[in-house]
C-alpha cells in the first residue's frame, strides 16, 4: 500500500443478507470517482472478504450489512485483519446500524459507519480522505 494509483475498494455483503442493492450503489459511486472497485457478491464469509482484500492489494473494505449482525461481522472482519497483519486496510460499514452500536464498532476498529440516509457523495468525500493514497494526501 502507499503506492500512488486508484483507490482500491472490496465491497462486500456478509453474512446471510441477500439484498445487495445498496452495496452495488456505493461500489458503481466509487467507481464513477475513479477508485478500484472489488464487488465480492453476496453471503460472503469474514474470511472470504478479508481473503479477497489481501489478495487485491485493497486499501479499504465496505462491508454493507443489513441483518443486524453488524458487531459479530466486524468483530470478525476486523480479528482477522489484526491476524494477518493487514490493519492498514480501512474498514468501513454501511446500513441498518443502530446509533448505540457506532461509538462500540469504531472502538472496536471500524474507521466509519454510514447509516441510512447517507449520500454516495459523503461516502466518496469520505473514501478519497481516508482510504489509501487519497489518505496520505
Amino acid at each position: 500500500m502507499g503506492v500512488s494509483g486508484p483507490i482500491r475498494v472490496v465491497v462486500a455483503k456478509p453474512g446471510l443478507d441477500g439484498h445487495d442493492r445498496g452495496a452495488k450503489v456505493i461500489a458503481r459511486a466509487l467507481r464513477d470517482a475513479g477508485m478500484e472497485v472489488i464487488y465480492t457478491g453476496l453471503h460472503q464469509t469474514p474470511a472470504q472478504i478479508v481473503d479477497t482484500a489481501i489478495q487485491e492489494d485493497a486499501d479499504g473494505i465496505g462491508l454493507s450489512i443489513l441483518s443486524g449482525a453488524h458487531m459479530t461481522l466486524c468483530a470478525k472482519v476486523v480479528e482477522l485483519l489484526r491476524e494477518r497483519e493487514a490493519e492498514d486496510i480501512k474498514l468501513f460499514c454501511g446500513g441498518i446500524i443502530p446509533e448505540d452500536d457506532i461509538p462500540l464498532l469504531k472502538e472496536m476498529g471500524v474507521a466509519e459507519i454510514f447509516t441510512p440516509g447517507a449520500s454516495t457523495r459523503d461516502v466518496v468525500a469520505w473514501v478519497v480522505g481516508h482510504v489509501g493514497s487519497g489518505a496520505a494526501a
